[in-house]
């Protein structure tokens, strides 16, 4: 296969009202079939997000809109098309755009389009039927800022068990009370 793919970059920017750095990012290959709404698709899910039933925008370099527009309920942003009908050929190598995911907290990313094309079957060794990601960095923050399960901002950390891994279920010979040897 011909390298007509495009490789494109992705930073989490900032979000929940913080600023990240060093910025986390994951780098996709797509398709210039693929919409811009499974390419957001594929940005959430590598983001380690799963609450995807919030708005998202996309802001091209030109100041074009791109969103889903039946979520808009007739609001969506004035001159915004749709994400489901708009493909990733309107972007230009080298072209830098804004995404943003959960318009409350704004989990903002720069995207950067690679300057060169790239061949799915030697990035993943298959083509795939969706934007994937097929490299990355850095810790990703949780959608919500939860640092643990039942977190409501308020309550004081759980405290960790007293010797390492001891409360968990000996499964594996490093955990539980009575370790195996």
């Amino acid at each position: 296969m011909a390298c007509t793919w495009l490789s494109v970059r992705v930073e989490l920017v900032s979000g929940h009202g913080a600023d990240l750095w060093p910025r986390p990012g994951r780098v996709f290959v797509a398709a210039r079939s693929h919409s811009f709404a499974q390419f957001a698709t594929a940005v959430d899910l590598a983001f380690g997000r799963w609450d995807l039933a919030h708005l998202h925008l996309f802001t091209l370099s030109d100041g074009a809109r791109v969103s889903p527009l039946e979520w808009w309920d007739g609001e969506a942003p004035d001159g915004t098309v749709d994400g489901h009908a708009t493909k990733l050929s309107r972007l230009q190598a080298g072209e830098q755009f804004a995404y943003v995911f959960d318009m409350g907290d704004d989990w903002s990313h720069l995207c950067t389009v690679s300057e060169k094309r790239v061949d799915p079957l030697d990035e993943l060794g298959e083509v795939p039927d969706r934007p994937v990601p097929y490299g990355g960095w850095g810790s990703l923050p949780d959608q919500y800022a939860r640092r643990w399960e039942g977190d409501d901002g308020e309550s004081s950390m759980p405290k960790r068990p007293a010797r390492g891994l001891s409360d968990l279920p000996p499964i594996l010979p490093w955990w539980g009370e009575r370790r195996r040897r």
